[in-house]
């Protein structure tokens, strides 16, 4: 990997991880399109800048997250995490080797984006606009809804928020507490990489080329996501996710086109 891919590959994680259009699954593509998605770094490296998009949210929303008397929010992110943080030790290797399948991106990119265009119209009208008004059960629930992202082309987002909506939260406070649920969700993923390639590649992270690129992959994600959030929060006052569907279904019908070429393998 060179710097210049490292940056694409920051650029796509920052605009993708908060989006419900699979940050994992584009840059499934984008490795395999230039080539380096074989590589121990490459898979390393996609799931380690996720720091710099995760600190995104937590500059944008540090009033909640450094307010010790919001112990009830603490404890709605911390138990809405417990799902993930069980089934992902549980099914790793599983997972590992979903994210080599470009074919399961494409299905799910598919699958996804026809949840999306008519999600809105499900559930019915939204019950709960601020987080002080949800319950830890609704957060709990929230959270075996984003263990579907385990698979790649779901999006963790994606998920989190359709099971915020089927929990009856607006569509702000669903895509908003997607991204909180992300923080300990996210951190806790790319910790779990680190330690892995710190005891069985530990060149993996400490030769100066590595290290640099990590760097850089995770600087341009952190600048690139604080764009993502504003702009998702904003357009999302106004419009519903049906766009977000639509692209995901036009993505999905590209990669299975190339896996069918064999572009993509």
């Amino acid at each position: 990997m060179n710097f210049w891919q490292a940056v694409i590959l920051g650029i796509i994680e920052g605009i993708t991880e908060f989006l419900p259009i699979s940050s994992t699954g584009h840059m499934i593509i984008a490795s395999s399109w230039m080539g380096i998605d074989r590589l121990a770094f490459t898979k390393m490296f996609e799931v380690a800048i996720q720091l710099g998009a995760i600190l995104s949210v937590v500059i944008l929303y540090w009033r909640k997250f450094f307010d010790r008397g919001r112990l009830a929010f603490y404890r709605k992110i911390i138990l809405g995490t417990v799902p993930a943080l069980i089934i992902g030790f549980l099914f790793a290797p599983v997972i590992d080797r979903l994210l080599d399948s470009p074919l399961t991106v494409g299905i799910m990119l598919l699958v996804g984006g026809i949840v999306l265009i008519w999600v809105d119209e499900w559930f019915g009208e939204p019950k709960v606009y601020q987080e002080e008004q949800m319950s830890v059960w609704q957060a709990i629930r929230i959270g075996f809804w984003q263990c579907l992202a385990m698979i790649p082309g779901v999006s963790r987002s994606a998920a989190a928020i359709i099971g915020g909506l089927q929990q009856r939260l607006s569509r702000e406070l669903a895509a908003e507490f997607s991204f909180f649920l992300a923080v300990p969700t996210m951190a806790a993923a790319t910790g779990y990489k680190l330690l892995q390639a710190y005891l069985h590649q530990p060149q993996l992270i400490s030769e100066g080329h590595y290290l640099y690129l990590l760097l850089v992959g995770s600087a341009v994600a952190f600048v690139v996501a604080l764009m993502a959030i504003r702009f998702f929060i904003q357009y999302l006052q106004h419009h519903t996710f049906r766009i977000f569907g639509y692209y995901r279904i036009l993505v999905g019908i590209i990669v299975l086109i190339l896996v069918w070429k064999g572009v993509l393998t």
